[in-house]
């Protein structure tokens, strides 16, 4: 594939530098898509110069499979009859999509005022719905029949009003009101006699989205059915468009991406990384930076509280590090595991004391054997090196080992539990990042080894 890649890239270079634009054309038309959008990736200074010499057809199909960055970067150096052109035949989900990330809005203004006052309108209808809802994914291109219709009088409506529609393997059946009641797959219709009743072939199985439902739910009902597209209407029942597989696949790739980052510790970039200015970066990353070392900032006051025990017990210092990372470790894996399964609906809000009760077990189980492992090395440790802990050597391996059970228990259900804390509360809850639960385990944990400490160590500390 990437041999592939570089024979283009060298291939194109050579027409671009010989000048010849109808060769260059015809080379570019030949590409698959895919081909294309890997060149601009190759080759972005010359990004406006393929899309100008593109059919219009394919650089429109390039054009809306670009990230809005070189989307905009294209825009600004493309030729006005072009830009026109492509903006006027972009499908309604995907000019919303590009009007809607546009940070430049005197840019967004003129390519709306190139759009026809029907599309505009449409636009701006679009535009409307609040920006990670359904409504902003959905395209009004649809096909629509009334129960009325016989089949034959249905392919005909479909033969006539078919070719600017997003997809005709659905079609969508409205009541007198324009209610939506049903929909087919256009396989029924074909498999039909010409003159069955439309209303004959309804199941009445009708699955659909709210214009106002976050994506996140229609990620979710796509995942659960087996459609190509699903109908979107207004609280009334009204039929309003339809969002298709493909801009859901987009969807669901740009919330993963956005997760992940949240788990990472910063906020989401919302542009690609090499897009990003720096120091836009650096702002996305400084703020949880800054709320996690003023966090981790705790660990020295409750390490000061415990001065004197520290003191007095010296080797207990050298486990430290350990307590921190496993705690860290323990809690970033069950907020991991959680994230995910809530991501995917595995796990709901209601299921919160089955995930607790799984955690005690689990963060238990773990940390008997992190315990047990401990104490032995402390153990074979004072077989090696007599003099390193000396006789109180077994009190060292029951605060080790004690100590790790009581903060992995705990990392186990602090990293379940905050989710669940954060979905209830309207949040995100990928904001659990694996850092934030880590810095919270950090100090609570701490406490936990240097009260244990206390209690084992705490005549001879006090003798």
């Amino acid at each position: 594939m990437k041999e592939n890649i570089e024979q283009l890239t060298e291939q194109t270079k050579l027409l671009v530098e010989a000048g010849d634009v109808a060769m260059l054309r015809v080379y570019l038309d030949d590409l698959n898509i895919s081909d294309v959008e890997d060149l601009i990736d190759e080759l972005p200074e010359y990004a406006p110069l393929f899309i100008d010499t593109l059919s219009l057809k394919r650089a429109i199909n390039v054009f809306r499979i670009l990230d809005v960055p070189t989307q905009e970067r294209i825009i600004n150096k493309l030729s006005g009859t072009k830009l026109s052109a492509i903006i006027n035949g972009l499908p309604p989900d995907d000019r919303t999509s590009l009007f809607g990330e546009l940070r430049d809005q005197d840019l967004q203004h003129r390519l709306i005022s190139l759009l026809t006052p029907e599309d505009r309108k449409e636009v701006f209808t679009l535009l409307s719905y609040p920006e990670d809802s359904i409504g902003r994914l959905m395209t009004p291109d649809f096909l629509a029949i009334s129960k009325d219709y016989t089949v034959d009088e249905a392919l005909l409506y479909i033969r006539e009003n078919g070719k600017n529609t997003e997809t005709i393997d659905v079609i969508y059946i409205l009541d007198e009101e324009g209610i939506l009641i049903d929909d087919l797959r256009i396989k029924e219709l074909l498999i039909s006699q010409p003159q069955v009743p439309i209303s004959e072939l309804m199941d009445g199985r009708l699955i659909y989205l709210n214009a106002l439902d976050p994506v996140e739910e229609g990620i979710k009902i796509f995942k659960m059915n087996n459609r190509v597209a699903l109908p979107v209407i207004d609280s009334q029942g009204a039929l309003l468009g339809i969002v298709t597989i493909d801009d859901i696949l987009w969807a669901a790739n740009e919330e993963y991406s956005e997760d992940m980052q949240r788990m990472g510790g910063t906020s989401a970039l919302d542009e690609p990384y090499l897009d990003l200015p720096v120091y836009k970066l650096i702002w996305k990353r400084a703020g949880w930076l800054i709320i996690l070392f003023i966090g981790e900032l705790l660990t020295a006051s409750v390490m000061q509280y415990y001065e004197e025990q520290l003191a007095q017990v010296i080797v207990l210092a050298l486990f430290l590090p350990l307590m921190i990372s496993s705690g860290g470790n323990s809690g970033s894996q069950a907020s991991t595991l959680v994230i995910q399964a809530m991501a995917t609906g595995e796990v709901k809000l209601k299921n919160w004391w089955q995930v607790f009760r799984r955690e005690i077990i689990s963060g238990l189980s773990l940390g008997i054997i992190l315990g047990t492992i401990g104490f032995f090395r402390i153990y074979i440790w004072h077989l090696i090196f007599p003099d390193l802990y000396g006789e109180h050597w077994i009190m060292v391996g029951s605060t080790v080992s004690l100590a790790l059970i009581g903060i992995v228990l705990w990392g186990s259900l602090i990293g379940s539990m905050l989710p669940f804390i954060l979905r209830r509360l309207g949040a995100d809850p990928a904001t659990s990042s694996a850092p934030f639960v880590a810095t919270i385990v950090d100090v609570t944990g701490l406490m936990i080894y240097l009260t244990i400490a206390s209690w084992i160590f705490g005549p001879l500390m006090h003798g």
